[in-house]
């Protein structure tokens, strides 16, 4: 039997039961490389490779999985936090822009420059020092499992850490203040607007710059001086941004005295990331990575929402110390929070029923382009959508006492809520998700109660 040979080479004929040669073995020899299979005998298309695909290592900086995720294991433990960074800055920013906004500070031109340009340095300080500290909290949470620490990493580590919340801080903030003033001159209301988008763009643009710079720096690792030297660069540029700030007293204040909500949340949303790390690996999980941050990013979404309303609503009518009278309750009824005519009551109900339809969505575009990826039993459909609102409910209600504390302690609800309660989101989300397969598992009599205990108790190698 003989196959077809390029052209101007004669036939050749195959050895009898001799091993059928790999495609590779027909380069060089006028075979052109990476012909179709159908050039080849059907035994060498049937041969598998001595070296399967899926064991290539990816190019450099892309491929399947970013290779610099493998190589230092401490950027996967850095994500929460720097993602988090949406919900402590972006979402507190487009806040605190919305509430200006609100209530007119920006309809002159000199005050609305002197507004964005003090947040801005504000938001960039904030996310230099977070950075830095989201980092060599990776590190130390890393030291445990490690015995020795290598330095080239270290630097590649803390430097995109900073970078990364740099740039995605700046990003973000331009892009913030142009929805507001767009907003205000269109008569649109911007906390409705301003702030979900700074949720839902926080985490793409996030990981987006992560992955890209720390690829970059890892392939210039030989570079010894060029991490330090980058690092400190940023590092240095914060005088600078405190120096703007100093132009707005109000924004200095955030400086002094608004750090422990931003640090406080990060090692909140941590927890969910351990979480989300436990879980991840486990096949009674399938479909975990990909719906968490859904279920986070929404809940966080709506309740970053009605926070920024609720305190908008106090600006406008009232003064930092004194709540009006129909809020005077720090630990109002639930019923009254979702159930009575007043405003806010009604942005909680038009939000809480965003919920179900807003996930069914979201569920429905993952399952059309993960398919598989994803379970799509009805049971666990019920029961996330269970999850969602239970999640929702909890954290508007949480949102409407602390803004209502915060505001009787004459503290601004846009700097101290906003981070505690996405934090919070994120942990409640990430802790619901896991139950819902938990119990999906054991509903559908994959396992008894058991094997459910001892998968709750479980500790991963």
């Amino acid at each position: 039997m003989t196959w077809p040979r390029p052209r101007g080479r004669p036939a050749k004929p195959l050895p009898s039961g001799g091993p059928a040669p790999c495609p590779g073995a027909w380069a060089g020899r006028g075979w052109p490389a990476g012909r179709p299979s159908r050039f080849l005998p059907p035994q060498a298309s049937a041969v598998p490779s001595a070296r399967p695909a899926a064991s290539l290592p990816p190019p450099a900086g892309r491929g399947p999985h970013w290779s610099v995720f493998q190589e230092v294991k401490d950027l996967l433990t850095l994500v929460p936090p720097l993602v988090g960074l949406k919900g402590n800055l972006e979402m507190t920013l487009a806040s605190r822009l919305s509430t200006s906004a609100n209530t007119g500070q920006m309809d002159d031109r000199q005050e609305r420059y002197r507004i964005i340009s003090s947040n801005l340095a504000v938001v960039q300080v904030q996310a230099t020092i977070v950075g830095l500290l989201a980092a060599l909290a990776s590190l130390l949470l890393g030291m445990v499992s490690r015995e020795e620490l290598d330095w080239t990493k270290v630097a590649v580590l803390c430097t995109s850490s900073v970078i990364t919340a740099f740039l995605a801080a700046l990003a973000l903030g331009i892009l913030m203040i142009c929805i507001v003033i767009g907003a205000r001159k269109f008569g649109v209301n911007p906390d409705n607007i301003a702030t979900p988008i700074a949720a839902s763009l926080g985490d793409l643009i996030t990981l987006s710059i992560l992955a890209l710079i720390s690829s970059f720096f890892y392939r210039h690792r030989e570079t010894w001086y060029l991490t330090p030297l980058v690092c400190v660069s940023f590092m240095a540029l914060t005088p600078l941004w405190i120096f703007i700030a100093k132009q707005n007293p109000p924004i200095m204040k955030i400086l002094k005295y608004g750090w422990f909500p931003i640090i406080l949340a990060m090692v909140i949303s941590s927890f969910g990331g351990l979480i989300l790390s436990r879980t991840i690996s486990k096949h009674q999980f399938k479909g975990m990575a990909v719906l968490t941050p859904v279920i986070c990013g929404v809940g966080g979404n709506l309740v970053a929402i009605q926070t920024s309303r609720i305190s908008t609503f106090l600006h406008m009518w009232s003064t930092p110390g004194v709540l009006p009278v129909q809020m005077k309750r720090f630990w109002p009824n639930p019923c009254l929070i979702f159930c009575s005519s007043e405003i806010n009551s009604v942005s909680a109900r038009v939000l809480l029923f965003l919920v179900i339809p807003g996930h069914l969505i979201f569920f429905y575009l993952i399952c059309l382009v993960e398919g598989q990826a994803v379970t799509s039993s009805k049971i666990f459909v019920f029961l996330y959508l269970v999850a969602a609102i239970i999640q929702v409910v909890i954290l508007l209600y949480l949102a409407e006492v602390m803004v209502r504390l915060t505001w009787h302690q004459a503290l601004d609800p846009d700097n101290h809520c906003i981070p505690y309660l996405t934090g919070l989101g994120d942990l409640l989300g990430t802790s619901l998700l896991a139950l819902c397969f938990l119990l999906d598992w054991l509903l559908t009599g994959r396992a008894d109660l058991a094997e459910l205990v001892s998968e709750l108790v479980s500790v991963p190698p």
